[in-house]
């Protein structure tokens, strides 16, 4: 099976690990993942002003590149990038006077109108392989690790390219449990990490994040699992400052969910990259043998 994919910025440089491990974990499920020709930055963030339209051409020239190659469905991993692009999709499909507006700016290329469809690993994993499948491809099961995933504000809202579709989301914890793991609910699963906050005002988003981490660890989770790598800078390369400039801050692990399923699937440790992660995971997944068993 082949799926399109759309890799983003990030990928390339920071994350890596979440790239990589991901594309090595699909081989085990016999499926290719063909990255979009020609990509650009999806531009980071969907605009919340209702007029701002330049700030759409970033996804919507990455969709019109996705249809002209006929990848659809076009695959995301990093949660930001989802959200940017389904709601540029939707808003092509379902805004008339937008979509002719944005369309004019695309002098180079033919009108778009939403015929792309836009999924993100999680669902592409439930919908087009399915969780047994997934269960099958398991050599190393997660078993006795409490896992707690963080969806973070971009997974779930709004909720029409919610990766659930429905106020109680429970895909991510459907993988963690295909893979062997224990899933932990936590209060603060759905709180944004602070973002980029994290520049313009680092108090508010150090304090969102110390709510998120001792929420984790209060619901008993041993690791926070991921699938955005702004959300893994704050919180996770970002806890040995927390812990150096806040008292009583306990440190938990964070790691991709791809490297769980790389892991998992017995694919080798160093193309996970775990050297990319806070040391703190390593630490943690060699303490319970994940690593030494791959």
């Amino acid at each position: 099976m082949k799926i399109g994919y759309y890799p983003g910025c990030t990928l390339k440089t920071k994350a890596k690990n979440l790239e990589i491990s991901t594309i090595e974990a699909m081989k085990k499920l016999d499926v290719e993942m063909v990255e979009l020709d020609r990509w650009n930055c999806c531009g980071a963030v969907y605009s919340l002003a209702d007029d701002d339209l330049v700030h759409l051409l970033a996804p919507v020239r990455d969709l019109i590149r996705a249809r002209d190659a006929g990848l659809t469905p076009l695959m995301t991993l990093c949660s930001m990038c989802y959200n940017t692009l389904a709601r540029a999709n939707l808003l092509m499909r379902n805004d008339e006077v937008k979509r002719e507006a944005i369309n004019n700016f695309m002098e180079e290329e033919e009108n778009y109108q939403g015929e792309v469809e836009v999924v993100h690993l999680l669902n592409f994993l439930r919908d087009s392989i399915g969780w047994d499948k997934v269960k099958a491809a398991v050599e190393n099961p997660l078993d006795g690790i409490k896992l707690a995933p963080y969806y973070g504000c971009t997974l779930t809202r709004p909720l029409d390219v919610s990766v659930d579709h429905n106020t109680y989301h429970n895909v991510f914890g459907d993988m963690m449990k295909a893979l062997g793991g224990e899933v932990v609910d936590f209060q603060e699963a759905e709180t944004c990490c602070g973002s980029y906050q994290v520049i313009s005002n680092p108090d508010a988003a150090e304090k969102t994040t110390v709510r998120i981490i001792e929420s984790a660890l209060k619901a008993g989770a041993d690791a926070l699992v991921l699938s955005c790598p702004l959300c893994d800078y704050n919180l996770g390369k970002k806890q040995a400052d927390l812990m150096a400039s806040r008292e009583g801050i306990q440190p938990l692990p964070v790691v991709y969910m791809s490297q769980l399923m790389a892991l998992a699937f017995g694919v080798p440790a160093e193309m996970a990259h775990f050297e990319l992660n806070p040391p703190l995971t390593r630490e943690f997944l060699e303490a319970r043998g994940l690593l030494a068993r791959v």
